[in-house]
């Protein structure tokens, strides 16, 4: 993240990250040799192998690996909350990073990506395609990011539903702060498209400790409220409720069948880079 420029960020957390790690595959026809396997009436003829038959007597399908190609779309929260920083760096920031790098490694695997941001109260919707050209305007986006206001209005949605009618890979990169729902409102909505999602909260270190370096007067980024707290008097209440709330939002996404990890900023992307991973290729089998 002591990169600035999202392109080389991405680029060197991804190669250094893909250094020796395989790329995934399905089986299907290409033109990598992987197995054989008996004739199944309804294959197609084509695939059958000839010699095979003619050494055995009996029909055998030749069968290859092959890249897989889908489609991803990252889902980015920029609502006001997401300028919570912890050091040098906003959770935004992070997100930005974060988005980056998955986008990186999705358009080098074949994929086509797109970006949705949810920010006061609308949402900006780039519709996924693939090519590098794509992959750029992506990153264009994404450094224009300036959280502000609350987080969409389920009125905004219409641009979540349009797009291929096949399953896809929805990235969600949030720090689940919320008022009246709407955070699981809009997951509700994501889950009855039937894609794969997978959602990334976001937690500073600073809100996890309750270490804010002296303060007393804490203001909510979204509404403007302020309250007076004394940190070391209120830090084991507060990480009480707090664990309490990271647990009940982990059986939510769990009773959704949703793919959920917490994501400290201070985190190097491996984790999130390899759970990513972990659900592109469920998606892609």
């Amino acid at each position: 993240m002591a990169i600035k420029d999202l392109n080389l960020s991405a680029k060197t957390t991804v190669d250094g990250f893909m250094n020796g790690i395989n790329k995934s595959v399905i089986k299907g026809q290409g033109l990598e040799f992987s197995q054989y396997r008996s004739y199944q009436p309804g294959d197609d003829l084509r695939s059958l192998d000839w010699k095979m038959f003619a050494r055995s007597d009996r029909y055998y399908i030749r069968e290859s690996e092959v890249e897989t190609n889908i489609s991803i779309r990252f889902l980015v929260d920029a609502s006001a909350s997401m300028n919570h920083h912890d050091g040098d760096f906003t959770k935004i920031e992070y997100a930005k990073y974060l988005v980056a790098s998955l986008a990186y490694l999705a358009n080098l695997q074949g994929d086509a990506i797109g970006l949705y941001v949810f920010k006061d109260a609308d949402l900006f919707a780039m519709a996924a395609k693939q090519d590098y050209q794509h992959l750029s305007r992506l990153f264009f986006q994404l450094e224009q990011l300036k959280p502000a206001g609350s987080f969409t209005q389920p009125i905004h949605y219409k641009a979540l539903f349009t797009g291929a009618q096949k399953r896809e890979l929805l990235v969600f990169v949030t720090d689940v702060y919320q008022s009246n729902a709407e955070i699981f409102d809009l997951l509700d909505t994501l889950n009855s498209l039937r894609h794969e999602i997978v959602v990334f909260h976001l937690l500073a270190r600073n809100e996890v400790e309750l270490d804010f370096k002296g303060y007393t007067t804490f203001e909510d980024l979204e509404t403007g409220a302020t309250v007076q707290i004394d940190q070391v008097k209120a830090r084991k209440h507060y990480q009480e409720n707090l664990n309490r709330f990271l647990e009940e939002t982990r059986m939510k996404m769990l009773d959704r069948k949703i793919y959920y990890r917490t994501l400290i900023t201070d985190q190097a992307l491996d984790q999130a880079l390899r759970d990513f991973l972990k659900q592109r290729n469920k998606l892609s089998i």
